[in-house]
């Protein structure tokens, strides 16, 4: 929850708030969950941060702003604190931020209007049963609009990218990760590749299959005793890297803030 972030598609986090709860399949292993029963916390009970609210008005240099990266913009419990929040984006129109929310049904219709020329809107898409979320994003005024393909749980079948600038996907990582098949990525890089939407592959995960392996990873790696599930071998989230048919896919937006 600081200034500076190892999340590959931005530059920095902010956490208004803190807490979560799950809605859907893809936060059966979140990672906040986890960090929060770590710290002896209850990450079900939604707190408003005493330290670090106002946090972006002290960054002098621009930079792109994943906001809420331990919560949801969108939660019930927030509703009290947001318009606090938007001030705080309306006066540092020299960052970019980048929403990220399960909950965009709660958005429609609630976004300050006319939108603020800094706020990026984006849903997080799992499963088939989670599609219906980029619909509702589209009703949403926003700078761009991105979509969080994260942890992919399943082929996604045919996206309607009407609407949508930007693209991330990625596998599930951690103790219990759920592995995801090489062609499920294929696909959504082809159809953004024809759509002329950025995509931006974050990583495979805990799983990669042997085609995609790094030279470095194919060579350090000990396959005695391994099971391959699926076709996949389980390596850990470094070691199987981010290759996709032999190159990263690492595009952003062309409105995109420099990197700091």
């Amino acid at each position: 929850m600081s200034e500076r972030t190892g999340i590959e598609w931005t530059d920095a986090t902010w956490n208004p708030w803190h807490g979560c709860h799950k809605v859907s399949p893809g936060c059966k292993f979140c990672y906040m969950f986890r960090e929060k029963h770590r710290y002896g916390q209850d990450p079900n009970v939604v707190n408003r941060s005493k330290t670090k609210f106002t946090e972006p008005l002290k960054w002098k240099d621009p930079r792109m702003v994943f906001t809420c990266s331990w919560s949801d913009w969108m939660i019930e419990e927030a509703d009290a604190w947001r318009q606090d929040a938007y001030d705080v984006i309306q006066q540092t129109q020299r960052h970019t931020y980048q929403i990220l929310t399960k909950r965009p049904e709660r958005a429609a219709g609630r976004v300050p209007i006319p939108a603020f020329s800094n706020i990026w809107w984006g849903v997080s898409v799992e499963n088939r049963a989670t599609l219906h979320r980029i619909d509702t994003l589209r009703e949403i005024p926003a700078a761009l609009r991105f979509l969080s393909l994260e942890p992919l749980l399943e082929d996604l079948g045919e996206l309607n990218l009407t609407g949508i600038g930007w693209v991330i996907a990625g596998g599930e990582s951690g103790m219990a990760a759920r592995p995801a098949a090489p062609e499920w990525f294929r696909s959504i890089r082809d159809q953004c590749q024809a759509a002329g939407v950025p995509f931006f592959f974050k990583q495979w995960g805990e799983f990669v299959d042997w085609d995609n392996l790094t030279e470095d990873a194919y060579n350090r790696f000990d396959t005695a005793g391994e099971a391959p599930r699926d076709g996949l071998i389980r390596i850990g989230k470094k070691a199987a890297g981010a290759l996709l048919d032999g190159r990263e896919w690492r595009e952003f937006p062309k409105t995109a803030t420099p990197r700091v």
